[in-house]
């Protein structure tokens, strides 16, 4: 049994909403791929997001984020690895905007479809940005032993974070169909979408 109680796991469940709805990095490039390339730009960063989650939540269970709290070392590392990843990104975004204001200058039309492969790496770039944040992973091991008896394994805090990336997956996916929502208007014209993927790239670097 995970939780000793109905009421302690309806106060995860409260805790991990709160926390889920809360606006962070993982909310911020949901919102800018759904907004700049589409809803499914959009869907594809939450499941890319939520199983870099899961894999923190597993890293914690395992004890793996103990070494990110006790080796500045490690942190560093990691936390720098992000960084030039989110970097990488936004120079992405950057040169895709200067490619659609190119065809708005020569009259060029531009679909905001987006192909099989487009979004696999849409979904691949959500995964290694949630991942390599050793922030999250020190979320998990700092958050989750609150809901859990004294005599938790680690499959009880791995099943604890799949709950909590389940109700992110959740708010998450709501950011995703209301920034998308906006995407109508950024189609209407190679300029407007140049300048909100520039603007996207701003966000990530």
């Amino acid at each position: 049994m995970i939780f000793a109680s109905t009421p302690m796991f309806a106060t995860f469940v409260a805790a991990s909403f709160v926390l889920a709805i809360t606006p962070g990095p993982g909310v911020l490039y949901i919102v800018t791929r759904s907004a700049t390339q589409g809803r499914a730009a959009g869907l594809a960063s939450v499941a890319g997001i939520a199983l870099g989650n899961l894999g923190n939540a597993t890293a914690a269970s395992l004890g793996l984020a103990a070494i990110f709290a006790i080796s500045s070392v490690a942190f560093t590392a990691v936390k720098y690895m992000g960084a030039a990843y989110l970097i990488w990104l936004g120079i992405q975004a950057f040169r895709s905007g200067a490619t659609a204001l190119k065809r708005a200058a020569s009259g060029s039309a531009g679909g905001r479809a987006l192909s099989a492969v487009a979004l696999r790496r849409i979904f691949t770039d959500g995964f290694l940005v949630a991942l390599f944040n050793p922030k999250t992973a020190l979320f998990f091991a700092a958050f989750l032993p609150q809901f859990l008896p004294a005599s938790a394994g680690a499959l009880q805090t791995v099943a604890m974070g799949a709950i909590f990336v389940l109700i992110a997956v959740c708010t998450d996916t709501c950011y995703a169909l209301a920034s998308g929502a906006v995407g109508p208007w950024l189609s209407r014209g190679n300029a407007a979408a140049g300048i909100g993927r520039t603007i996207s790239g701003s966000v990530f670097i």
